[in-house]
């Protein structure tokens, strides 16, 4: 798929170039996250295979009819989508074709599913008004004796079972939750229409074995093995809105986090001794 080619400016005086109008720098953008999601798509459906090397940049660049900085900026996209990785002196390597999730920033299943031009889908299995146990009130920070609303739900891509989700509300948030209809597709947005949002929240990730309402909804084997995600969202405040566990069929997903030697406490200690 050939892309309109980049034009170079040239510059208008002897002193410096002149300033890109905000338009190009649009344009650029849009450019580099046209080859992205090319890559991806072609990724996805298996088109370089598990383990396949991308073209060169050279290539690709010749390929989409743009600069090898543009094919640099769609590369770093996808390997930030833990899509690919690269070493020194080799071209790109493809990971997999699991979709993949991002922790580089908070988004809802359905917003990350549209970003992936998945159809996301949601359907209530039950929901359930009961006294939060102990280890509910220590998460949402509640006082003893306060009830809890309980929604478990299946999770489809474009059609297809992918995951369990089981989320704990506090009443604030779990008594708009019961009010929606059990197809309704993201409960985020519309909490976020009750001034209620998600702005900060802690993953664990680790792997369970498959009980008999996880292979009841996911057509899955009862003890097989689920890829868990625990999940703690707060408000602007600090205030819990959510305590979650998301299990989701292997193959289906893989998760993504970005780290920085630069924000470590071991590097902020080195910097001190200097």
């Amino acid at each position: 798929m050939a892309l309109e080619p980049e034009r170079p400016q040239a510059p208008s005086g002897p002193e410096a170039p002149r300033a890109r109008p905000a338009t190009e720098d649009r344009a650029a953008g849009a450019l580099y996250r046209k080859v992205a999601a090319d890559l991806r798509e072609a990724i996805t459906t298996g088109a370089y295979g598990e383990a396949g090397r991308l073209p060169a940049e050279g290539a690709l660049a010749e390929q989409y009819g743009v600069s090898r900085g543009t094919v640099r900026q769609a590369l770093a996209v996808l390997r930030s989508d833990g899509l690919v990785t690269s070493r020194r002196g080799t071209r790109r390597v493809v990971l997999g074709t699991a979709r993949v999730q991002s922790f580089s920033e908070l988004l809802s299943f359905t917003h990350w599913a549209y970003s992936m031009g998945e159809e996301p889908g949601g359907i209530l299995d039950s929901l359930v008004r009961r006294p939060a146990d102990a280890a509910e009130r220590e998460q949402l920070r509640l006082e003893p004796g306060s009830e809890v609303y309980v929604t478990v739900r299946l999770r489809t891509l474009s059609g297809t079972p992918v995951m369990v989700e089981r989320t704990i509300y506090p009443p604030r948030v779990g008594e708009i939750v019961a009010q929606l209809p059990p197809d309704v597709v993201s409960h985020t947005e519309v909490l976020r229409e009750h001034g209620i949002l998600f702005t900060d929240a802690d993953h664990t990730i680790d792997v369970v074995a498959a009980n008999a309402e996880d292979a009841r909804l996911l057509g899955c084997r009862r003890g097989g093995p689920l890829l868990r995600e625990r999940r703690r969202t707060t408000d602007p405040t600090g205030t819990p809105v959510e305590w979650s566990q998301d299990r989701y069929l292997p193959g289906t997903v893989a998760f993504s986090v970005h780290n920085s030697l630069a924000t470590s406490a071991l590097s902020r200690h080195a910097r001190e001794q200097d």
